[in-house]
């Protein structure tokens, strides 16, 4: 690898160009792996949040008959089908679910060459301050994916799945639709909970403060809460349940702020 601080602006480019390459690379083997294993891929783990037997929904029905309220909780059918109603919908839901699949397990692969392309232009104590970012980002990442498949969707798709105006009308989703709306969900929930890294950085490079992350925690409630009603259906115990883990990972991030301040004010004292 050429030295960073003799390297032109192209070369700059060109080096970033291998990075992507390797990443999409990456992202294209798990994705073909995905596309072969179809069956596991749409039966389990996309159409298992529709299913009333899917693990969530036992939960649930446990903690209702655990808290003395019998069967409220618990889940019976879901009164819905989905359909493909293009010529290629089947296909292209084949071929794009299979993507998003590659991407989400090589996502620790494409941070460490995301890592590799920048840490070169970081001095030595910066590097050290950062290590640990790849595992601790795609703990968080993973994190987020699993809350977002296990809470997010199957509160999402039991509501929307048996909300009705009329008898007369029957639910049939489109699998692109139903597909895209699990996508949302689990995607975004996974980048939601990168949300201390971000802290972490933004620390770093002075955007942000602890004292400014204490002043401004109201507002923060209003922003989560009001994005836990966004990804949530519009029911009160789904946004709670949505927003404590929100609410503790902002937490989390001050917490993190102040330790990164801390240390940038004791490497200041010592000039």
């Amino acid at each position: 690898m050429k030295d960073p601080n003799q390297m032109s602006f192209l070369d700059h480019l060109e080096e970033l160009r291998w990075h992507l390459i390797r990443s999409v690379i990456s992202i294209l083997i798990f994705g073909i792996l995905a596309f072969i294993f179809k069956d596991f891929i749409f039966n389990t783990l996309l159409f298992g949040p529709k299913n009333s037997d899917f693990i969530t929904y036992r939960w649930f029905c446990d903690l209702s008959q655990a808290l003395g309220q019998g069967n409220s909780f618990c889940i019976q059918e879901m009164p819905f089908r989905i359909q493909s109603r293009t010529m290629a919908g089947q296909f292209s839901a084949h071929l794009w679910t299979s993507i998003l699949a590659g991407f989400i397990v090589s996502f620790p692969y494409v941070l460490f060459e995301l890592w590799k392309f920048i840490s070169p232009g970081l001095n030595e104590n910066e590097r050290k301050n950062a290590r640990g970012f790849i595992s601790i980002a795609s703990v968080l990442f993973f994190i987020g994916i699993f809350f977002g498949y296990y809470i997010i969707t199957p509160l999402s798709i039991n509501f929307l799945g048996n909300y009705t105006v009329s008898n007369e009308i029957f639910n049939d989703f489109d699998l692109s639709s139903y597909i895209g709306f699990l996508r949302a969900s689990v995607l975004s929930a996974g980048l939601i909970f990168e949300l201390p890294i971000i802290i972490y950085f933004f620390t770093r490079i002075g955007i942000v403060t602890p004292l400014f992350l204490k002043k401004n925690r109201k507002f923060a409630l209003v922003i989560l809460l009001s994005l836990s009603a966004i990804i949530t259906p519009p029911d009160i115990t789904s946004q709670i349940i949505v927003c404590i883990p929100l609410l503790i990972l902002y937490e989390v991030s001050i917490l993190i702020s102040k330790i990164v301040y801390k240390k940038q004010q004791q490497e200041l004292s010592k000039l």
